[in-house]
């Protein structure tokens, strides 16, 4: 029960996430974005569900084919007629090269074959996974502009600046929201290899893993600077809490 991931699981704490960026940042463009990672988060229980699933189907018809070709390939043999007066060296040796020629070429439609599903179940993942990589870059530029320093600095501003509308204790939720983000951006790119032992997909995976940790490591940077920063302000009333 708690040795796999739970789709459903994942979907439900997205929905809650969505909600409560919504609640205290209404119409904001995290807000969209949480709402875009839900979106996959659903696409991603049925397409893992399909990769995991056996394609009995595909299968079938490759068995087929497979059959026909190691088929058509007896009866080429069999209806053979040797020479009477036998072979030469040169005719056996060209014979011999024609004969491995087709048994390579057969062997690779047969390798070709068997291996469709396994790279058709790859392609989808790849693309899955691909989203995820451009999503958790998205969720990142999100907070890129969001920086401690502009709180605590009261330098002159220019007229590219970056707007500062929030507090201290906003902007530390603002970017806690963000690395949940990227945390279950993570956990929905595990779905797709969970029950798919693909080694190119397993890499994938392991990047947007790797560059999710990343920017999560970037973002509580900043959060520790920022509760630093609260803990000294003496206008912070004694006892208050921080609300999620």
């Amino acid at each position: 029960m708690y040795r796999s991931l739970d789709s459903e699981k994942i979907i439900s704490t997205i929905e809650t996430l969505q909600r409560r960026i919504s609640e205290r940042f209404p119409d904001s463009g995290l807000s969209k974005v949480c709402w875009e990672l839900l979106t996959i988060a659903r696409e991603s229980h049925e397409r893992s569900a399909w990769i995991a699933k056996p394609q009995r189907a595909l299968r079938f018809i490759i068995a087929i084919l497979i059959v026909i070709i190691i088929l058509s390939l007896i009866s080429i043999f069999s209806n053979l007629t040797l020479p009477r007066g036998g072979f030469d060296v040169v005719g056996f040796v060209q014979v011999s090269e024609s004969g491995m020629n087709i048994l390579i070429l057969v062997g690779a439609m047969i390798l070709f074959l068997i291996t469709l599903e396994t790279r058709i179940k790859r392609s989808r993942a790849l693309k899955a996974i691909h989203e995820l990589r451009a999503l958790a870059h998205v969720i990142d530029m999100h907070q890129l502009t969001k920086a401690p320093d502009r709180i605590l600095m009261k330098g002159k501003k220019t007229a590219s600046s970056p707007k500062q509308s929030m507090n201290a204790f906003q902007l530390v939720r603002y970017l806690d929201y963000c690395s949940e983000m990227l945390s279950l951006t993570g956990k929905i790119a595990a779905l797709y290899v969970q029950k798919f032992n693909d080694p190119v997909a397993l890499t994938a995976v392991e990047e947007v893993e790797e560059l999710t940790t990343g920017l999560t490591r970037k973002i509580w940077q900043k959060i520790m600077i920022l509760n630093f920063l609260m803990t000294r302000d003496k206008d912070q009333a004694p006892g208050e809490g921080f609300p999620m």
